[in-house]
């Protein structure tokens, strides 16, 4: 259910979801509210009146006698229940003269066309299951086991090819296992690639057991792991689990992680945590659905190379030393089991292929899910994180490349950077009269730290209201308790001790916007490269595509105003969320999808941007908020 907000007196409407935070609707939308505690109802800052609905709220004690009465509420307690209109109190100067605060425009990247992206899917999984009744033998009818099996599973299937198996394990199993279940079995089949390929029998279980036919589909994160379980029968998603890479204890980034694997049973030790962590999804979701890790008869799955390299144990060393090259860039189809991953012993698991070094097969998979080896609009791919991923193509052509942008976006080499979690700044809003700020946090607590999407609304705002300079530099002249010379050069003071969950000022400095400017101009310049590569500007694209957790949060008018985005048309953007574990999903669900791939991996041609000389124009050029071209950022410039 949705319900529809009035904000008084900047006349801002909005439509939010039940149960939305009037707060954090608020910032969405662009309206300022003095709020600094981060959606705790401390600061009692936040008062807004209640003029038309309801909402439900548990602030009165928060409030002076007789205020809730006359529709008073804080608005980081309040949850939207139905149409309301709420009054912004305006600010007063010493001189009574209203302080002025302008609605922002803001504006989420829209999924609002995903279907034109991803397109739908049959319910035509990889793997089947077959119930057969199979006559026992007899001294006329003796043929072996085996044999048996196959003329029943013919004869059940008379239009398809004659079905092989090649599971060693069956021909020991198979007597006892028919025997026992009187002959009524379950034949799980792995459907072949093609017309010309016949179906083979990986296992035989007793009885009837096809109506539990399930798949997981993972996405392997350098720091998260993401499960998604799908009984293959309906399409559904029934349980979904995720996990940190229990790698992230030999190293946060890959780099660590691949220097760690040359020391003497590193590679093993990293291989055993990323399966560890895989098995506790699997524990997870199986739980969740009251179903046996027995009960998953495939695994499809997706990570960056030196990930796929890991969970494999193939040897990373030569990914990092020029040229670059991987292993191995089309993964084999793998036996689960052999690897300890708990799932039945005949459980095959796939691997996306990976193009090169640092394009892996999340990017394969995320760019298969949305389709452009089938478009004729060109698109620009992108999924925003340390090592900043970039794909542009179409059906006839793609070009990818790889730029490593730092961690600062998922809080890395920021001085109060974390990942989105509980007390994070997510959303942040300036006075641009009083210099006050309006900081919202995940599950409105005292803020902690700031997230991506925070810092660049940090950012953003900052500039905006001219408390930056384009340099990243603080603006020395401006008389504010907020703005003053700490350890690390100048800062803005987000959060005052008292006000934090950490009992420290939460601050921004500018070894912060040092640290961001250099990733966004990374990004930036990443983009321009590969375009100017295959001849194409900004104006050339159709569609922009954001991949990644991270880009469900960014504002996009603030992403193009600091220069992480390009300055084009808004309706161009798309979101398309965890794009790896949606590829993974598709193929898990319809092998005919699953065998369009191959056309995104033979399409996928890899340029080196540490070896292109015009990247590195391009990146000292955008070394500026938001790039030293104004031309190219028409909507800052105005």
């Amino acid at each position: 259910m949705k319900h529809n907000i009035h904000f008084l007196p900047d006349d801002v409407h909005v439509t939010v979801e039940d149960g939305e935070n009037l707060l954090s609707a608020a910032a969405a939308a662009g309206v300022y509210i003095h709020a600094y505690c981060g959606g705790d109802g401390v600061c009692g800052k936040c008062k807004v009146t209640l003029e038309n609905g309801d909402v439900e709220s548990d602030s009165a004690a928060s409030l002076k006698k007789g205020e809730y009465d006359k529709g008073v509420r804080l608005a980081c307690k309040a949850r939207v229940v139905s149409d309301i209109t709420v009054r912004i109190p305006e600010m007063v100067k010493a001189d009574g003269k209203a302080l002025k605060c302008a609605p922002k425009t803001t504006r989420a990247i829209s999924a609002r066309s995903l279907d034109s992206l991803i397109g739908s899917w049959s319910v035509d999984p990889p793997v089947g299951k077959k119930f057969l009744k199979i006559p026992p033998p007899t001294l006329e009818d003796n043929i072996s086991d085996m044999q048996r099996l196959m003329r029943a599973l013919k004869n059940a299937n008379p239009d398809s090819l004659e079905p092989s198996y090649d599971h060693p394990e069956l021909i020991h199993e198979l007597p006892l296992v028919l025997r026992e279940a009187n002959w009524d079995v379950t034949v799980i089949l792995l459907h072949g690639k093609g017309q010309k390929e016949p179906d083979r029998i990986i296992a035989v279980e007793p009885g009837d057991t096809t109506d539990r036919l399930y798949g997981l589909a993972v996405d392997i994160g350098t720091t998260t792991c993401g499960g998604v379980l799908i009984d293959l029968n309906s399409g559904e998603i029934v349980a979904e689990g995720s996990g940190y890479n229990a790698q992230i204890g030999y190293g946060e980034d890959v780099i660590s992680r691949m220097i760690y694997s040359q020391r003497p049973g590193g590679l093993k030790g990293l291989q055993g945590k990323v399966i560890h962590t895989i098995n506790n999804i699997i524990e997870e979701v199986c739980k969740k659905h009251i179903i046996s890790p027995s009960d998953i008869s495939y695994i499809m799955t997706a990570g960056n190379t030196v990930m796929a390299h890991l969970m494999l144990a193939i040897n990373p060393k030569f990914l990092r030393e020029a040229p670059y090259v991987p292993s191995v860039s089309q993964f084999p189809l793998t036996k689960a089991a052999g690897l300890g991953i708990m799932a039945h012993p005949s459980v095959r698991m796939f691997l996306y292929p990976c193009i090169s070094s640092y394009v892996g097969g999340d990017i394969v998979a995320g760019v298969h899910a949305c389709q452009m080896q089938k478009s004729d609009e060109i698109s620009l791919f992108i999924d925003i994180g340390t090592n900043g991923e970039i794909v542009v193509g179409n059906k006839d052509w793609m070009v990818c490349a790889a730029c490593s942008a730092g961690p600062a976006f998922e809080g890395g080499g920021i001085k109060f950077g974390m990942r989105a979690s509980q007390g994070a700044i997510e959303n942040f809003q300036i006075h641009p009269e009083t210099y006050d700020p309006m900081i919202v946090t995940i599950g409105q607590t005292k803020p902690r730290g700031i997230c991506g999407s925070g810092l660049i609304s940090i950012v953003a705002e900052l500039l905006d209201a001219g408390v930056l300079d384009p340099q990243g530099k603080f603006n020395r002249s401006l008389n504010h308790p907020r703005i003053r010379e700490g350890e690390d050069r100048w800062e803005y003071v987000l959060a005052w001790d008292r006000d934090s969950m950490i009992g420290e000022d939460i601050v921004i400095t500018e070894v912060d916007l040092d640290n961001l400017i250099r990733a966004k101009g990374a990004m930036y310049a990443g983009y321009q490269t590969l375009l100017e590569s295959v001849g194409l500007t900004f104006s050339d694209l159709d569609r922009v595509i954001l991949a990644g957790n991270f880009g469900s949060y960014i504002d996009l008018e603030r992403a193009i105003s600091i220069g992480l985005l390009p300055d084009i048309d808004r309706d161009r953007f798309f979101y398309i969320g965890n794009a790896s574990m949606l590829g993974c999903q598709i193929s898990l669900t319809d092998h005919k999808r699953f065998r369009e791939r191959v056309a995104v991996r033979t399409l996928m041609t890899n340029m080196e941007l540490s070896e292109n000389p015009d990247f590195m124009n391009h990146y000292m050029a955008a070394l500026f908020l938001p790039h030293t071209d104004m031309s190219l950022f028409p909507s800052a410039k105005k």
